[in-house]
């Protein structure tokens, strides 16, 4: 059975004008609701991430840092939000929604947390709307906990996953796989296990031709304990952001490669959202309702075994 995480925390207000899609989140939980891909007993509201688990990765100035509201103005300015109470729950909530999401796709198969993927989140500090890294703490605490030990983040946002790549430099037990457009944010990359770059149009035919080209090596190499798979929408054609061309057809493909690549080998799966801007931000939330969908649809598979 699939189980999903969402919050009314996830989405702040902003300041008018500001270019952060917050809406998102709110459209895409009532559309999930409304098609019936989950009941809503299991549309699970996540609690505040403890700090003994964003210590985990985070520093303990920087923790303190957000949650008094103390950092210096810079460095708010490149996470891209301004602090607010909401803020700070919402960062702490959007980690919780990983962590919980991780422990149930380790039971059950799959999960996704309807929020998350901050990739950009490094252990002291913030940027590109990314204020703690909901994955690395996750995983970091099942590392803990011996539920884990080898872990794959296969990172399909177009923007190259830098803080993640920094908070596990060095740690051969944790795959870090992304495939993101080369001229695109981050300006300076940090280097993962496996990067492939993308050029700026680049289309279904391409991108789905290199995802197979090299997801198979990458479950190989890792040999994971569980996958968790950044599925951002910002490739689409519609992005603002994305300067890809791939379809809502070719993202729905996408993810169904993913899912099934991993299902296949019996490998477990957790499933972020990670990044969507788009120009019409009902094109971003079609892109992850599709997910949605086709987790919805493998997790009805395995119900059924």
């Amino acid at each position: 059975m699939l189980h999903l995480w969402s919050s009314a925390s996830y989405a702040i207000t902003l300041p008018d004008g500001h270019r952060f899609p917050m809406s998102k989140y709110q459209l895409l939980r009532e559309a999930v609701l409304a098609e019936g891909l989950v009941p809503p007993e299991r549309m699970h509201d996540p609690e505040r991430a403890s700090e003994e688990d964003l210590l985990r990765v985070h520093t303990a100035q920087y923790v303190e840092q957000i949650r008094e509201g103390t950092l210096p103005p810079a460095e708010q300015r490149r996470i891209g939000l301004p602090w607010s109470p909401s803020f700070v729950e919402r960062a702490y909530r959007v980690v919780q929604g990983t962590i919980e999401a991780s422990a149930c796709a380790l039971r059950e198969g799959l999960a996704m947390n309807l929020a998350g993927g901050t990739h950009h989140a490094f252990p002291d500090r913030g940027e590109g709307f990314c204020t703690f890294n909901d994955v690395a703490v996750a995983v970091r605490r099942l590392q803990a906990a011996g539920e884990v030990e080898r872990v794959a983040i296969v990172d399909l946002d177009v923007h190259q996953g830098n803080g993640t790549h920094g908070c596990f430099a060095g740690d051969e037990r944790v795959f870090c796989f992304s495939m993101h457009g080369a001229k695109n944010f981050p300006f300076h990359k940090v280097p993962g296990t496996l990067d492939v770059e993308l050029e700026d149009g680049t289309g279904d035919e391409t991108y789905l031709a290199l995802l197979q080209e090299h997801l198979p090596d990458v479950l190989r190499r890792a040999r994971p304990d569980l996958v968790v798979y950044l599925s951002g929408a910002d490739p689409h054609e519609g992005d603002r952001l994305g300067r890809l061309s791939l379809t809502f057809e070719g993202l729905k493909a996408r993810d169904r490669y993913v899912i099934a690549s991993c299902r296949e080998v019996g490998l477990p799966v957790c499933v972020t959202m990670s990044g969507g801007y788009g120009r019409n931000i009902e094109d971003t939330v079609a892109v992850h309702v599709n997910t949605v969908r086709v987790l919805s649809a493998y997790a009805d598979e395995l119900s059924a075994r």
